[in-house]
């Protein structure tokens, strides 16, 4: 809705919602014009943002039937934690755009269906509130706390400090924005962030210095740049925290390789759901490359255009460990607050165990088999 005053939020599942297609759909008559193009827009002409969702659906299956299937699961080991599923929250900003409740819902809802939960540094809520709630779940998946590296290592040191603290059990430092993409939708929109909503974990800290530039000097090249995270910037994070580090936004095969060297625990394969660089291709795309590349040697996750268990099941057989989801997280927070992230969350865990019954596999170690057509065992 586009006006100034919006409905009041559902806390209950609207009728008829009976895929993520169908939550995306609803949302658009619940957010306001503004966050509709926060969330849901993406760089330039959304190319990469189009193609995240259309390269999943271009990969076939290749069922295999009469399978012995009784007894399966969905279980995958991670970072030394056996998960119920392979399906983590993506790290998300200024969720109360979505929902009064904001990460809160969130973080409730992921608890409770044992999904991952990734908490973005430009949160609107605590860092330390969510974690209480996360934290106090039984059947819980892990938590992560996504980082972006500040101009001033002390604020990133404190940032650090304060999710150790908290009880976060890894870091996620997102490596492929070192400024923000050219996000038309947003600008059309006139986006900015309404009053009583900021990144309230980054309140208070010291932010860097505007630059005084000469005639013809660049504020991205000569002032913002000069700011930008570098692999040096990794190695000392590693040294700042007794955390696993995993870096977020990996596409290229040879920045695996080198993240192997650097000392981080794990790799996302990210294009930052399209929202950066439009044209980068899609993350479904460039997953085998990677793969192929780290040969095992760190665990792999994969987050971009997510929109089915199938999906889910592609990114495994592909080579990933788990997966991020976004966008329809957020469409479930508008639709009705943690029950309709419950049900968004429950969605692709119900079709991820159709598509392994499906193609005969009973645990995802066989997931491969199903895009092998033609191949034996």
């Amino acid at each position: 809705m586009s006006g100034t005053h919006s409905p009041p939020p559902r806390n209950t599942l609207p009728e008829g919602l009976v895929s993520l297609a169908d939550h995306e759909a609803f949302a658009q008559t619940v957010l306001s014009a503004q966050a509709s193009a926060y969330f849901n827009g993406g760089a330039a002409d959304e190319i990469t943002l189009r193609e995240n969702t259309r390269a999943w659906q271009r990969i076939a299956l290749h069922p295999r039937v009469l399978q012995p299937l009784a007894g399966g699961h969905t279980r995958v080991k991670l970072l030394g934690r056996t998960l119920a599923h392979p399906i983590l929250v993506a790290p998300m900003a200024y969720q109360r755009l979505a929902h009064p409740h904001g990460e809160r819902a969130t973080a409730l809802a992921a608890a409770a269906l044992g999904a991952g939960l990734v908490l973005s540094t430009q949160a609107s809520t605590r860092l330390e509130d969510v974690a209480k709630l996360v934290l106090a779940e039984p059947g819980r998946g892990p938590l992560w706390f996504q980082l972006y590296l500040q101009p001033d290592r002390g604020v990133t040191r404190s940032l650090v400090q304060r999710a150790e603290a908290a009880g976060y059990e890894a870091l996620v430092l997102t490596v492929d924005a070192p400024v923000q993409g050219a996000r038309d939708r947003e600008r059309r929109a006139g986006f900015h962030l309404p009053p009583g909503i900021a990144a309230v974990n980054l309140q208070g800290m010291r932010t860097a210095a505007t630059a005084a530039l000469r005639p013809g000097q660049s504020a991205l090249f000569d002032h913002l740049l000069h700011l930008a995270p570098t692999w040096e910037d990794v190695a000392w994070l590693r040294e700042q925290t007794r955390l696993p580090l995993l870096l977020k936004g990996i596409t290229h095969p040879s920045d695996a390789r080198q993240a192997l060297t650097c000392g981080a625990a794990g790799l996302i394969v990210s294009n930052h759901g399209g929202r950066t660089l439009d044209t980068v291709p899609a993350t479904a795309t460039v997953l085998p490359a990677i793969a192929q590349a780290l040969g095992g040697g760190l665990p792999l996750l994969v987050d971009g255009g997510i929109r089915r268990g199938t999906d889910v099941f592609k990114a495994i057989a592909l080579g990933a460990s788990a997966v991020l989801v976004g966008r329809p997280v957020l469409h479930g927070l508008a639709n009705a607050g943690a029950t309709g992230v419950a049900h968004v969350i429950r969605l692709l865990r119900d079709e991820l165990e159709i598509a392994m019954a499906l193609c005969g596999c009973r645990t995802l170690e066989t997931a491969a088999r199903a895009l092998a057509a033609g191949q034996a065992d």
